[in-house]
């Protein structure tokens, strides 16, 4: 196989390279014969790298984006793979639909995509100014509808949960004064908005929509009640061996998982002050990595936006008692 398609990134394809792409397969230790899901496919990059790895295996790859599913569909072809259009939530319905009850490994790559990020008619950055959308899936309530619709409470509190930020009541209070003369409809509104809103000495700390732009996404897409839900689906179609790799971007998404693998990976939950163990409650994983794998520096050089990111991976030894 050539380096060009070795990279996982076509020649002229406008999505990013995926990140922690060597770390992510090695995590997953594919089998040619194995049956795979890569939960959110994007460009197909890592769908790609694991899908070359199969002979009689079957990789199913899924994506709410039309845009994702078609690059993906376009990198996968020829190989024992399919795309399909479905938020990673419906996944055990699309498995159990091709008559997959099963995994011997799934992927989530959570977060937006670099192509989502670059495509400025996506509403998704604060870095050019375009309408005020956010959804990935292009269907269902855009960012704009939230901001001029919910009141300051409602926008301080998604500003606060989903994006940690400190001055979300400030920010928010600017945005229901803003909005009673004009509707705030595109990226760049929002974004002055909020650089007016916050102290000088806070916009020299990076952007300072960043996190309200962070918060938006989350709530346009319910992107943690839907990861929670689905860490729970994706364990439970995994077979006894079978690994679950996540990759995470923000301080939120990466706690849920942690916390989650913990779970997952604990044996007696009897109160210490019992002599013995009453409850027979065993591990039902394996921390397959004892620490989140980062980017390398000579990553970070190639793809700067693998600076947030971070690979969980555990192997599952039974079901949950």
């Amino acid at each position: 196989m050539d380096d060009k398609k070795r990279s996982g990134r076509p020649e002229g394809s406008p999505y990013h390279i995926p990140v922690l792409l060597d770390e992510t397969i090695k995590a997953m230790n594919i089998r040619d014969d194995g049956i795979y899901l890569d939960a959110t496919a994007g460009g197909g990059g890592h769908s790609f790298e694991i899908a070359s790895r199969l002979t009689t295996g079957r990789l199913i790859a899924l994506d709410q984006d039309p845009d994702a599913v078609k690059e993906a569909s376009r990198r996968l072809e020829g190989l024992n793979a399919e795309v399909v259009r479905s938020n990673f939530a419906m996944m055990e319905q699309v498995l159990h639909d091709r008559g997959i009850f099963s995994v011997d490994g799934i992927l989530m790559d959570i977060g937006v995509s670099s192509h989502q990020l670059d495509a400025p008619e996506r509403g998704f950055s604060y870095h050019a100014d375009a309408p005020l959308d956010m959804r990935m899936s292009q269907e269902g309530t855009t960012a704009a509808e939230l901001v001029n619709t919910l009141d300051e409470k409602q926008l301080a509190e998604i500003f606060f949960r989903f994006g940690e930020e400190k001055y979300a009541r400030p920010i928010a209070r600017s945005i229901v004064r803003e909005r009673v003369g004009q509707p705030i409809e595109t990226t760049a509104m929002l974004s002055e908005i909020v650089k007016n809103s916050v102290p000088a000495s806070y916009r020299r700390d990076g952007h300072p929509a960043r996190k309200v732009f962070q918060a938006l996404r989350i709530a346009v897409n319910r992107e943690l009640d839907c990861l929670s839900l689905t860490l729970d689906t994706a364990f439970s179609l995994l077979k006894n061996g079978g690994r679950l790799a996540v990759i995470t971007f923000h301080s939120l998404e990466d706690r849920m998982v942690k916390q989650r693998f913990a779970l997952w990976c604990k044996g007696c939950v009897c109160p210490p002050d019992f002599p013995i163990c009453v409850c027979n409650r065993t591990p039902a994983a394996r921390l397959v990595l004892r620490k989140p794998v980062e980017a390398s520096q000579e990553e970070l050089e190639k793809n700067a936006r693998s600076r947030s990111a971070k690979l969980r991976c555990i192997e599952k030894i039974h079901e949950p008692d």
